[in-house]
């Protein structure tokens, strides 16, 4: 059932809980900083207490600010934000890109995480499985050989995110699966930004069909440090080279070529 327009002269409730999300992603309120009260909110969105403790509790309810009794609403340290709630998760891809914690913790969660799926997807992976991870990848070709960077509909940053989620559900597990569905957004966030960014978009694709193939050839250990080469690429492009360093990235042909 479709939501029914805004009458001609009227204007749409606004968002209160998405505003303040924004300034908390993007780093306007940090952790710890007081959002403005209640009635400075009422005024300055002309709606009533009741809409804005509504879209308070929002917040509240997904871990970015907590009511302190007598003294406003702060927000909380990052490690109590709801991150694998898809409504979070959502936030945190729309509006988290000017903050470089988050952009770095993102990529600590995928360096942390990717190789081990790649290597479950190696030891797992059926026909349906590799033909998802190869549409993908080969939707990442043909949106490069465009001008626009789209094919088929899609743009070359989908196919990517498309890939990236195909390694995941070859995995077979169903919590890494349900992981990447809920870090979607967060994962596009990365993505975007670092194909963007990137000067040898060639080599990272490279790169990416060096995984594609260990999965193919059942080559757990080999698909393991090719995702890992992959972040080692995404990891310069986002100058967070150091988070790559501090591992023992494997030095065969995987990166070495």
């Amino acid at each position: 059932m479709s939501h029914a327009a805004t009458p001609p002269g009227r204007t749409a409730r606004p968002d209160i809980a998405e505003h303040l999300a924004e300034a908390i992603f993007s780093g306007r309120y940090g952790p710890g900083d007081f959002v403005p009260k209640e009635l400075d909110l009422c005024d300055q969105f002309g709606v009533s207490r009741s809409t804005v403790r509504s879209a308070l509790q929002t917040l509240v309810t997904a871990g970015l600010i907590k009511r302190i009794s007598g003294q406003g609403t702060r927000v909380c340290e990052l490690a109590n934000w709801h991150l694998l709630d898809p409504q979070v998760s959502a936030w945190m891809a729309k509006f988290a890109q000017p903050n470089p914690r988050i952009q770095r913790e993102i990529f600590a969660f995928r360096v942390a995480v990717e190789p081990f799926v790649a290597r479950l997807a190696a030891e797992h992976a059926t026909a349906a499985d590799l033909l998802a991870i190869e549409t993908a990848y080969e939707g990442m070709i043909h949106a490069l050989e465009r001008d626009d960077l789209r094919w088929k509909g899609q743009t070359h940053d989908e196919y990517d995110v498309a890939f990236h989620e195909a390694v995941f559900a070859a995995s077979h597990n169903l919590v890494w699966a349900q992981i990447s569905h809920v870090l979607k957004p967060a994962i596009a966030l990365l993505v975007e930004k670092s194909n963007h960014s990137a000067h040898e978009l060639n080599d990272s694709m490279e790169r990416h069909r060096r995984v594609m193939e260990a999965i193919r050839l059942r080559q757990p250990e080999q698909a393991a440090a090719a995702a890992l080469a992959v972040l080692e690429r995404t990891g310069r492009d986002l100058g967070l080279e150091d988070l790559i360093r501090a591992l023992p990235i494997l030095e065969d042909q995987t990166i070495n070529g």
